[in-house]
């Protein structure tokens, strides 16, 4: 199953980070670049880096300027975010090109990779809980209440894991068919943001 695929590949990444734990840490990617593996490692590779700028940019005691360079950091990594969502969508497209769509055909309300996308941010959610769940310097509270989170979460990742392969396996039977719009980011847009635009 692909869901079976990515989840692993998304825990590769997550492990990888986590092995030096820096934000600013070199990214190699183990996939060969025709693989879509080397599309699935990087996209969790920017949610884990992004992850991360956003438990740095919540420090109270932040320097405003390092907060301000990281506000940018962020907002690069979320359009590398929608850019590789993109690509992955590519990818499906192309695998299904020749598909024999069916008449009566649906069109689901979010692509697979926009789908695959939140099961990379729900591996992030179930590694960090449960880390905050095998703490040894935590209180008994604080482990029950992170360990019932983390079950809640597990069970929603065996059913956004199904509802993953039953989206492409409708898709390659054509009973669903697939649309995607390029995303129309506006905020890094010179002629869409007011601001960027009143500064050329």
């Amino acid at each position: 199953m692909f869901s079976n695929l990515a989840f692993g590949i998304f825990k590769e990444s997550i492990v990888n980070y986590h092995i030096k734990d820096d934000v600013n840490q070199p990214f190699n990617n183990p996939y060969p670049k025709d693989e879509i593996n080397h599309l699935l490692y990087r996209k969790n590779w920017i949610d884990t880096v992004q992850w991360h700028y956003e438990d740095i940019i919540r420090d109270p005691d932040i320097d405003p300027v390092k907060a301000l360079e990281l506000k940018r950091k962020i907002d690069a990594s979320n359009q590398d975010r929608t850019d590789l969502v993109e690509y992955i969508d590519s990818y499906f497209l192309n695998k299904y090109r020749k598909v024999q769509i069916r008449p009566n055909a649906r069109l689901n309300t979010e692509s697979p990779a926009w789908a695959i996308d939140r099961l990379s941010i729900l591996a992030l959610k179930i590694y960090h809980m449960q880390e905050e769940a095998e703490r040894l310097d935590a209180s008994p509270e604080h482990i029950k209440k992170c360990s019932d989170k983390l079950k809640v979460l597990l069970e929603q990742k065996e059913d956004l894991s199904s509802a993953i392969d039953q989206l492409l396996s409708d898709i390659e039977k054509g009973a669903i068919f697939m649309k995607t719009y390029k995303q129309m980011k506006m905020y890094n847009d010179e002629e869409l943001n007011p601001v960027l635009r009143g500064q050329k």
